[in-house]
């Protein structure tokens, strides 16, 4: 399973969904045309986020760092945006290995929650993209931020932040998943709860869990490997009658990783059964399933939940 660490490093930095995840390790880099940062704000009706390309300036980090946070400060000229540090101003920050920490004035808290996720959302989604910053964390008045819930939110990375279109982030919700991943032989399930998940309402909660399960696990959470080829994109995924049914593309063919075809399946089927609305599972592949899949398990089946395959389940974060 050596391969796998390497694979998962990999996986870590294309991204995904979930993901996902959302928004999940190294923090994802936004694709981007050449020299060019997608600077982000936020609309004037404070549903979404929206990026505008623009050329970055500086030589060093700390350079390129001050000019990302002077573009979020200033408003943009499309008069439909504004800019995310409004109403607020940033005491302080600076950059220490791969994580940028900005401490915001005490009339952060005056944000309403909604408002608060979509700055936050800017500001980690521009930030994240400068080479040397994976993680962005805030404080206000020195203090450690906690959510509308009164969690403390701790480093964020991209990906923390899910959205539908790849591209832009709508109203949001709040939520932790159960997930199955994979143990280092690959042959056996480990249930984990994620860290909670910021994640546009546009999508559905069943495409956000199995975004999140390409995306993998955390690096952090060394005893939990992937299971499914993070070049593996969705092409669908909907519920009737209590059945959830799964259409992904030619990608969740290739065996990425050392795993069996039953610890593939069943990571999906188990996570998505998870949910309160899903009993059972089909998979499809291009909208087909009149295949056997991996020589083995044939995908014209329904799969129930399968607790045999599952080593253990804990409360840690993926």
């Amino acid at each position: 399973m050596s391969e796998i660490r390497k694979m998962r490093a990999v996986a870590l930095l294309l991204g995904c969904l979930l993901l996902t995840g959302m928004f999940a390790g190294c923090g994802k880099k936004e694709e981007t045309p050449a020299n060019t940062v997608s600077v982000y704000y936020i609309n004037k009706e404070e549903t979404k986020i929206t990026a505008v390309e623009k050329a970055p300036e500086g030589d060093t980090l700390s350079e390129q760092a001050e000019w990302g946070i002077s573009q979020l400060k200033e408003n943009p000229v499309e008069l439909s945006l504004r800019s995310p540090i409004s109403g607020f101003t940033i005491n302080s920050w600076n950059v220490k290995d791969d994580q940028l920490v900005l401490d915001m004035s005490v009339e952060y808290k005056k944000l309403s929650p909604s408002s608060e996720v979509l700055v936050r959302a800017a500001i980690v989604r521009t930030m994240t993209q400068l080479e040397g910053i994976s993680y962005v964390s805030v404080t206000v008045g020195g203090e450690a931020l906690t959510d509308s819930l009164g969690n403390v939110v701790g480093p964020m990375t991209a990906d923390l932040f899910i959205d539908n279109a790849g591209n832009e982030i709508n109203a949001y919700e709040k939520t932790r998943l159960l997930l199955y991943f994979t143990n280092e032989s690959g042959e056996r399930l480990i249930g984990v709860q994620t860290k909670p998940v910021v994640y546009s309402s546009n999508i559905s909660m069943e495409k956000l869990v199995v975004e999140r399960l390409i995306a993998g696990p955390d690096a952090e959470n060394e005893e939990l490997y992937p299971v499914i080829n993070p070049a593996t994109k969705v092409l669908g995924v909907t519920v009737k009658d209590g059945t959830c049914y799964v259409n992904l593309d030619n990608g969740f063919l290739t065996q990425t990783y050392n795993v069996s075809a039953e610890v593939q399946i069943y990571s999906i089927v188990n996570s998505l059964v998870e949910l309160s609305n899903i009993n059972k599972v089909q998979i499809a592949v291009n909208g087909n399933t009149d295949m056997i899949f991996r020589e083995k398990i044939s995908l014209s089946n329904v799969f129930d939940r399968n607790l045999d395959l599952v080593y253990e389940t804990e409360e840690l974060q993926s």
